[in-house]
């Protein structure tokens, strides 16, 4: 692992690091927060996936969530949201290729020898980073935004006993219903829809929910809510008693305005959440 920098924040570091990826076989970049408290041992870990044509970088220096973090004695991982580089597939489309990994192992050409961001964020990448940074494995939080809510949303459900805490913000909330969804599931994973149900989190609540709480925020003024269907979701949990804290907010749309305004709830709320692991 080759550390690209660190730098000090709210009395913690805020590192960026690169490796080479089996998962994906190209070079990946992401990015750790670790708090003051990680000086005393190992602190609770939150990850955060991002959305489409983000990078590691756009939440580590957008959303705000250092600050909050330092104060709850949580850590932070900002993984990338697609393999990169020459000789990886790309799209001349914003939304498939480069930029837009969707959190699914790739089984279609040509995406299906780096695509692998499914294995990269649930496998290898932890693997990595509590083998070198002061951080519990017993208490971990997901948490993302847009194409990030619909991972974290699908990687907590089907691991809940990894994902101890999940929260998602302007997720795509059923993704194999919406344009945001089946161009990409068709491209990665081909045309049987079977195959899109476990990366559907509207689906996996009315299949198997999760052992817990969940919270999930959305934009009222959100452009893109009729690819985002939260309220596919919301009626899932509904159907099926899930517990669940859901914030429709006036006058918020899909940008990084929203995600910092927001930031401050769910690293508080993850905190707690993960607290709660820890005495059980």
């Amino acid at each position: 692992m080759e550390t690209l920098s660190e730098t000090g924040a709210f009395g913690g570091v805020q590192g960026v690091y690169r490796h080479a990826s089996d998962a994906c076989g190209c070079d990946m970049t992401f990015a750790v927060y670790l708090p003051p408290a990680a000086r005393a041992g190992p602190v609770p870990v939150l990850w955060y996936l991002s959305g489409l044509t983000c990078t590691h970088e756009n939440a580590m220096t957008k959303a705000g969530a250092q600050g909050w973090a330092a104060e709850a004695g949580i850590a932070l991982i900002f993984p990338d949201t697609s393999p990169r580089g020459e000789g990886v597939a790309n799209d001349e489309a914003y939304d498939l290729g480069q930029g837009a990994g969707f959190y699914v192992n790739a089984t279609e050409a040509p995406w299906a020898p780096h695509f692998r961001m499914w294995d990269y964020v649930v496998t290898e990448l932890p693997e990595l980073v509590f083998d070198r940074f002061p951080l519990d494995r017993a208490r971990q939080g997901i948490t993302g935004h847009s194409m990030g809510g619909h991972g974290a949303l699908t990687i907590a459900m089907t691991h809940p006993q990894t994902y101890r805490s999940v929260s998602a913000i302007s997720p795509i909330a059923h993704p194999a219903a919406s344009d945001w969804g089946r161009k990409q599931f068709t491209a990665y994973l081909g045309p049987d829809e079977s195959t899109w149900a476990p990366h559907d989190a509207t689906l996996l609540m009315r299949d198997r929910g999760y052992p817990g709480p969940v919270l999930i925020d959305q934009g009222a003024a959100d452009q893109f809510l009729h690819l985002l269907t939260p309220q596919a979701l919301i009626e899932a949990a509904a159907d099926r008693g899930q517990p669940c804290e859901f914030r429709m907010l006036a006058g918020y749309d899909h940008s990084y305005f929203y995600v910092s305004s927001v930031m401050e709830h769910h690293v508080r709320w993850h905190s707690a959440q993960l607290a709660l692991v820890a005495v059980a």
